[in-house]
């Protein structure tokens, strides 16, 4: 490929121009042999119907070159490099006399050398046949191999009479196509079942649970079922007291005429011996028995140098407790780990939770848990515990630069501390700070910084609950946990210069592997604003709508000692901060500068509201539940869901006491706690996603989300901190965050919130080159103001109506794969704008000039 660009071009539509036209330009064909064809698509046929099935088209080898909205692009890219590049070089330096011994004196001999390995020479078109693709040559050998695992799959799933063959179809010049064609026939199904087991305990426990058999008379044969089926004979034996059953000792003998074209029909039997095997030597013949749990053995402490001499003992119910000099783990909170009893049935669930239980203490690494048969009929165990260290310190150093912050410098201390008051409690201290340069000077200072810490109690029981029976409701099997926790955090010369403490009782646990609760009994949050005086120093969109309406007034002399020159115009007049925005807002809304049914006096009475609401001080005292069930197997899982839902209330316990202890009040009648009225609503979440796996690299993704506050009783209005925004990275990408809404508004605030939230989003993954990853999405949502004190109607949620004012996002992306993490960069799209009026909603802004670039650390959803 030659592309020869004469003129440096200055449009950038003509350089994408130029960047397709050197694309197209290059030859698909060009590294394929005149005796070779390039395949350009496969199918796959069954009795005359075209397979879309991803699963079965996954089983086929060789696929077409991969591309990208109908462009191979890697096989373009591979196309670009120079097969021979170490031969050309060669070449070259021969290709004149003398040209050879000149280099060598001009460099050396080895630099020579290596300039025929640098990037410039050879480096390039390695790099580039690493990003790049061969061409999906046909290899019909491989069309063979591909074919058989076709038959193969089918045959798996009763199709035992088929017959196949495949076609490779010319369809251009060196490109052609590849047709599978298979003929099935009718399926092998079952005709009955049966069953020979040697011993009796396995033969009475597989006849009480014959009827959850996956392997049934009358269905089509299907070896999925078959592996399911010995799957799950061995968990059931294993989880009846067959402590030793293994798989291999479940088979089936299938009698079938395969000549017969007319029986389609087999009988099954189902053989399970009593053979033990290790590797493909028997080890054992004996029968396999039901057995019972006999003496429980823990030994807390375990060193492996010193074995079991001069241990001391301590019984705890079914427990014997070894240790070592003094016993550093109250009895019953090992005993609570262990989920065997003494002359109970063995179960392997039971083993499996106790290795669960042990390790969700955090005070033991890995235990490990020995089983000896005693007698004929029993089991002892025997659990090493090996102890984590007692403490733990980590350090974190971070450099930061944002919007706000010219550079920042954070430093992180955290110390753990394991079995503090002997029950496997965890005591964790971390403090934080960060100090740095402001992006500007608006503070009148450019410094800043930030500080806090917390402090974390985590009980592994649940602690102060008396009226929850945990053997009952929730059983040490869930993993209980409970969390006191403890926060501060200051700042300086940040936005209001906010102080919060925190303040949190919380309890978790999780009924099964998919499941898991959070319950928080007390979650106390206290939000002090400093330096409410910089309110509009700190929120410049705010001040500018203020300001733009004292423009109308600089003559009236009720209002003329609120304004100084504009710094950056003298010729303009602005209000000075605060006490020009003070004093203009007392103006209009208290002394009567306009009339109360104005335009103006209701843009001013926003602006104070918002005001107020920003830089009040928040007392939050509430309780909340969340349930999340996460169907997700391991990391490599595409086809999972995700659900959550969150319900919280705040401020009913102090609302009851004050009923009984009447609270002070304000001018508006709210109660007072230490001077600031308290936070009452309630909140409802629900947060779902799917994901669909459509092929090995493909992946469909699906988010949905809606939210809703309502404030009632000593409060019209949501915290600040307990509110929604729409906008960001993992929300609507065609927004910058705080940017969208409320509704059909645009950008009234610097930080756009309201307490009703929907949100919908679809993002289809695909690979591009290697670690690379593609995506196209789609971003619907936006938040309103429902059942609070917002009266704009173009802020607040009125009813169907209302969704006409969901905003659309449309846009790519691309992901690169760090192994540990994923760094995201999407391109947004603003496609339905709702802050714009009705006929002029759709792709208004849609170019590249108004598109949003939000940049994220691992997937949205």
């Amino acid at each position: 490929m030659k592309v020869r660009v004469p003129v440096v071009f200055r449009s950038p539509k003509i350089g994408l121009i130029l960047l397709g036209a050197s694309i197209w330009s290059c030859n698909t064909l060009k590294r394929v042999a005149p005796d070779q064809q390039l395949l350009t698509q496969y199918k796959i046929f069954t009795d005359s119907t075209e397979v879309r099935d991803p699963q079965v088209r996954d089983l086929v080898l060789q696929r077409p070159n991969a591309k990208i909205a109908g462009i191979p692009l890697r096989l373009h890219l591979y196309n670009m490099a120079k097969q021979d590049a170490d031969s050309s070089f060669q070449a070259w330096l021969y290709a004149k006399e003398g040209r050879k011994d000149r280099w060598e004196k001009l460099l050396s001999r080895k630099q020579v050398e290596r300039m025929g390995e640098s990037f410039l020479v050879s480096g390039y078109s390695r790099w580039l046949k690493r990003i790049g693709e061969p061409p999906a040559v046909i290899d019909t050998s491989i069309t063979e191999k591909s074919l058989q695992r076709l038959q193969a799959y089918y045959y798996n799933r009763g199709y035992f009479n088929q017959e196949a063959d495949f076609e490779v179809n010319p369809t251009s010049d060196r490109r052609a196509e590849v047709l599978y064609r298979l003929k099935l026939g009718e399926p092998y199904r079952i005709d009955s079942l049966s069953w020979r087991i040697s011993s009796a305990d396995v033969d009475s426990i597989y006849r009480e649970y014959q009827d959850a058999s996956r392997v049934k008379a009358g269905k089509q044969y299907d070896l999925v079922d078959f592996t399911s089926e010995r799957e799950r004979l061995t968990q059931l034996f294993r989880n009846r007291g067959i402590w030793n059953f293994q798989e291999s000792s479940v088979n089936f003998d299938i009698l079938r005429d395969t000549t017969s074209r007319q029986d389609q029909s087999m009988m099954v039997e189902l053989v399970i011996d009593d053979q033990r095997r290790r590797g493909d030597s028997v080890i054992s013949t004996q029968p396999y028995r039901v057995r019972r749990m006999g003496d429980i053995n823990v030994f807390a402490d375990y060193d492996v140098l010193s074995g079991e001499q001069g241990l001391k003992v301590v019984r705890e119910g079914d427990l014997t407790i070894f240790y070592r000099d003094k016993l550093k783990y109250k009895p019953r909170t090992l005993a609570n780990t262990i989920a065997m009893r003494r002359d109970s049935v063995y179960r392997d669930i039971d083993r499996l939770r106790t290795y669960r239980q042990i390790t969700n203490l955090n005070t033991f690494r890995y235990p490990n848990i020995e089983l000896i048969e005693s007698g004929d009929d029993y089991l002892d165990a025997n659990i090493y515990l090996s102890a984590r260290p007692k403490n733990s310190l980590g350090v974190d150093f971070d450099l930061t630069h944002s919007n706000i912050q010219r550079i920042g410098v954070g430093l992180g201390v955290s110390l753990i501390t394991r079995n503090v008051f002997g029950g496997a409690e965890t005591l964790s201290l971390s403090g934080r700070g960060s100090f740095g340069l402001l992006s500007d000077d608006i503070q009148g200072e450019d410094f800043f910084s930030e500080f806090g810490g917390d402090i974390n109690l985590n009980f592994p029981r649940i602690w102060l609950m008396p009226f929850v029976n945990n053997k009952n409701i929730i059983p040490y099997y869930m993993q209980p946990q409970t969390r006191v926790s403890l926060g501060a955090n200051f700042q300086k010369n940040i936005g209001l210069d906010k102080q919060t403490f925190n303040n949190i009782l919380g309890y978790s646990w999780s009924p099964d592997d998919t499941k898991n609760n959070q319950l928080e009994l007390l979650n106390v949050e206290f939000v002090r604003n400093v330096n409410i005086d910089r309110f509009y120093d700190v929120y410049q969109s705010t001040y500018q709508r203020l300001d733009d309406v004292a423009d109308d007034f600089e003559d009236n002399p009720a209002v003329a000692g609120f304004y100084e020159p504009d710094p950056d115009n003298p010729d303009e007049l602005v209000l000075t901060i605060p006490e020009g925005t003070a004093g203009f807002t007392e103006e209009v809304l208290v002394n009567g500068l306009v009339p109360t049914n104005s335009d103006t006096y209701a843009e001013v009475f926003r602006i104070e509201e918002r005001r107020q609401r920003l830089t009040e001080n928040n007392l939050i005292f509430a309780s909340n539940f969340t349930h999340t069930k996460n169907t997700k197997t391991d990391i490599n899982d595409n086809s999972f869901y995700q659900l959550r839902w969150k319900l919280e209330s705040a401020g009913g316990l102090l609302s009851a006491i004050s009923s009984i202890f009447p609270f002070e009040e304000n001018d508006q009648g709210q109660n007072l706690v230490f001077n600031v009225p308290y936070s009452q609503y309630v909140k409802g979440e629900i947060d779902y996603i799917r994901h669909w796996s459509l092929s090995q690299d493909n992946t469909l993704a699906f988010h949905s989300f809606v939210g809703l506050a309502v404030p009632f009783g000593n409060a019209d209005n949501i915290p600040f901190v307990r509110s929604y925004f729409a906008g960001g990275s993992n929300d609507n990408r065609a927004w910058f965050p705080y940017s969208l809404g409320p509704g059909s508004t645009r950008n009234l605030n610097d930080f756009n919130e309201a307490n009703f939230k929907i949100a919908l989003n679809l993002e289809y993954r695909f690979p591009v080159v290697g670690d690379l990853k593609g995506a196209i999405f789609s971003d619907l949502g936006n938040i309103w103001n429902l059942w609070d004190n917002e009266e704009d109607p173009a802020a607040t949620f009125s009813g169907f109506d209302s969704l006409q004012d969901i905003a659309l996002g449309t846009g790519f992306g691309l992901r690169y794969d760090f192994t540990y993490f994923v760094f995201r960069a999407d391109l947004g799209f603003k496609t339905y704008d709702p802050s714009k009026p009705l006929a002029n909603r759709w792709f208004s802004e849609y170019n590249f000039a108004n598109s949003v670039l939000q940049i994220g650390i691992n997937y949205p959803f």
